[in-house]
């Protein structure tokens, strides 16, 4: 036999217990700041203890915002992603804002899909990842006024609103600190560059650095592959394929790099005596590899926080940078070496 349910406790029983009436409890929830300490310190204390939830909808439409932030990631596989939502929802959740996430693995028609489901589903602000969207989800969104922040990459267009690094001037560094220790026969491990700016700016960032120095990225000397450990280590196998074989290996993240690292020890290749490798994000395991991995380092807490801060700066109404750079550095570890002699 099932158990009778036990009435939910309602906000006129928050009004009688606290001795105020229906409104002074609705401003308390909603617009703590226009009421009295005291007041609001008896009102939260007899929703404590009757265990009162607000209602969403009524607070909804009371404020004409449902409280809720949407972000759009590719996936949620890569760690990377994962600090950024942790980072995001920690922010969001400071200022008592919901944070509703989906992916679209790298599919630019899929992010426009899901975009227009979370502004459906009332979503007051978008988080997106970098600023290759589709021009008719930039409309959709300016259509309607809505905030929405782009991240992990940096745009003059003053219409935009975006939190990140110059992912092509972070890989470029990488190759100068290669350069400087005497490789020449490069070659880089990218993500898929097909829809994924950060990925297309990377790449960028390797042949702009190469051609300053007189030199180039062949066609054997670069292999794509999705972000996994299985396919970076298949592409790998391929780059050390070619005669002569490459002295370093850029990639285009951390996981391509730890995928790289496993493969050069099963093909027997030693690094970094033989084979130098470069990461890109600084994952937590990249310093607990053997040897541990030489990489950029980009500060994603630091970065989602800041693009959370826009949103809710926006969402008051308050003026926000329109353009935020974010500090990334190259990390040496023990993955790089000089080149080995002929």
């Amino acid at each position: 036999m099932s158990t009778p349910s036990r009435a939910l406790p309602t906000i006129e029983a928050v009004a009688a217990s606290a001795g105020v009436s229906t409104a002074t409890v609705s401003r308390a929830l909603n617009r703590p700041d226009d009421v009295r300490p005291a007041l609001r310190e008896r009102v939260e204390r007899a929703v404590a203890e009757l265990g009162y939830v607000p209602n969403a909808g009524a607070r909804s439409m009371m404020l004409r915002r449902s409280g809720t932030i949407g972000a759009i990631f590719p996936t949620v596989d890569n760690a990377i992603f994962a600090k950024a939502i942790g980072a995001l929802q920690r922010r969001l959740s400071e200022a008592d804002q919901q944070l509703l996430i989906a992916t679209c693995d790298y599919d630019p028609d899929a992010e426009m899909r899901q975009a227009v489901n979370l502004v459906s589903r009332g979503a007051d602000a978008l988080a997106l990842c970098g600023t290759g969207q589709r021009p008719e989800l930039l409309e959709f969104l300016r259509q309607r006024g809505l905030p929405c922040v782009h991240v992990m990459m940096l745009s003059d267009d003053p219409a935009l609103l975006n939190v990140g690094f110059d992912n092509a001037a972070a890989m470029a560094q990488a190759v100068r600190y290669l350069l400087d220790l005497g490789h020449r026969r490069i070659a880089m491990l990218a993500g898929i560059t097909r829809d994924n700016d950060r990925a297309t700016a990377r790449l960028a960032g390797v042949r702009g650095a190469l051609e300053a120095a007189g030199l180039k990225l062949p066609a054997n000397r670069l292999a794509e592959r999705p972000y996994g450990i299985a396919a970076a280590r298949e592409g790998l196998r391929e780059l050390m394929a070619v005669s002569p074989a490459p002295t370093a290996v850029l990639c285009g993240n951390d996981v391509l790099a730890f995928g790289a690292l496993l493969e050069a020890q099963r093909l027997g290749i030693e690094v970094p005596k033989a084979l130098s490798i470069v990461g890109f994000d600084d994952l937590e395991l990249a310093n607990q590899l053997q040897p541990p991995l030489t990489t950029v380092r980009v500060p994603a807490e630091e970065m989602w926080r800041t693009a959370g801060d826009r949103l809710l700066a926006a969402l008051r109404g308050e003026a926000v940078p329109r353009r935020t750079e974010v500090e990334v550095a190259l990390v040496v570890r023990g993955s790089t070496a000089a080149a080995p002699r002929r």
